[in-house]
């Protein structure tokens, strides 16, 4: 190993998924830098989260989905492969997930209908899409009520058409599910984010606070999972290079966003009927995870998907209570007002 590849592996909290040689060849490719952003990130959220429970550790390792994966072209088939980092039980955080995927092979026609259904126009050849997908995916639970949930997501896609044309686009977005509500966590939260979008483009904020808005809905209990933050998909344009530099500062903000908030609360004194709202409000995070989340669903869909890994977002624990209503004017009902109709924090 040369010094570059010695720091690269301290840097992360696993072997680069598609290796250090391979992302040293290719490293003026977007895939690579896009690569390398997510295991980046994926450290970073990792160490700073350890930092506020340091009797807590994460569990790094490594899984390759061997089935249904064959390579562009005819070449061999080969992995999936995925680091996924998991802390359970700690004193801080129930559980806390923040997983690195990067897969290749040919698109299952239930995933390529679902992108139909969005606008993408897909030429198959011989009814085969070979794709790429890369990205880091995170979702934090807490053990005390007051400290928020968090979940953020970035990621890469490009699907080679049967001309050999390539489609390209970024999602991703960071969003906050807090049990009760805090106003200045709140502002805190989405200010920084906005400083994210606005270093690119003063119209991203708003837009994407309203995508985020819209996209954790919970149509059934007519109410959001918590109090939104950005949301994005299907970027494609000023271009590559434009959009993986937004995709990187929103990235980089995740830490800040966050962490300040734990730090504030982590040491709150909570009562058993504040975490018994706690529980009652992870069943509706479960509830939307499970009907309504189209990664969720993707994974679900992927042949040959580690549903160990996808279900990775669900809490250890969760409740749900028959009928269960909050005094009016309570701290409950506060929170509940708000996920059914979103305020503007930054304004």
């Amino acid at each position: 190993e040369d010094e570059e590849e010695k720091e690269l592996r301290q840097r992360f909290m696993a072997p680069p998924v598609s290796g250090l040689r391979e992302l040293r060849r290719r490293r003026r490719e977007l895939r690579s830098r896009m690569e390398l952003l997510i295991m980046e990130t994926q450290a970073e959220v990792c160490r700073a989260l350890t930092a506020l429970d340091p009797g807590a550790s994460f569990a790094v390792d490594s899984w390759e989905r061997k089935e249904g994966t064959g390579e562009p072209r005819g070449r061999p088939r080969t992995p999936a492969p995925r680091a996924r980092c998991v802390l359970q039980d700690g004193e801080v955080f129930e559980k806390a997930g923040v997983n690195v995927s990067v897969v290749s092979g040919l698109l299952s026609e239930e995933a390529a209908r679902q992108m139909r259904s969005r606008g993408k126009s897909l030429k198959a050849k011989d009814g085969k899409l070979p794709f790429c997908a890369m990205g880091v995916s995170s979702v934090i639970h807490p053990k005390n009520p007051h400290v928020p949930t968090m979940h953020f997501n970035y990621r890469y896609f490009e699907i080679e058409e049967a001309d050999g044309t390539k489609q390209w686009w970024f999602g991703g977005g960071t969003d906050l599910t807090p049990t009760y509500l805090n106003e200045e966590d709140a502002v805190h939260f989405h200010k920084t984010l906005k400083e994210a979008c606005d270093k690119h483009d003063p119209k991203l904020y708003p837009k994407y606070k309203k995508w985020c808005d819209d996209y954790f809905y919970i149509k059934h209990r007519g109410e959001r999972r918590g109090i939104g933050g950005i949301f994005f998909d299907d970027m494609d344009s000023p271009s590559k290079e434009e959009v993986f530099q937004f995709v990187k500062s929103c990235a980089k903000a995740v830490v800040p966003c966050y962490i300040p908030i734990v730090k504030k609360h982590r040491h709150d004194s909570f009562t058993p009927e504040e975490k018994l709202w706690q529980q009652l409000r992870r069943g509706r995070y479960v509830e939307f995870n499970l009907v309504y989340d189209r990664g969720t669903k993707f994974g679900l869909l992927t042949p040959g998907s580690r549903i160990e890994s996808i279900l990775m977002s669900l809490p250890l624990t969760a409740r749900w209570e028959y009928m269960h209503t909050p005094l009016e004017s309570s701290k409950e009902a506060e929170i509940l007002e708000v996920l059914r109709n979103p305020k503007d924090w930054v304004h």
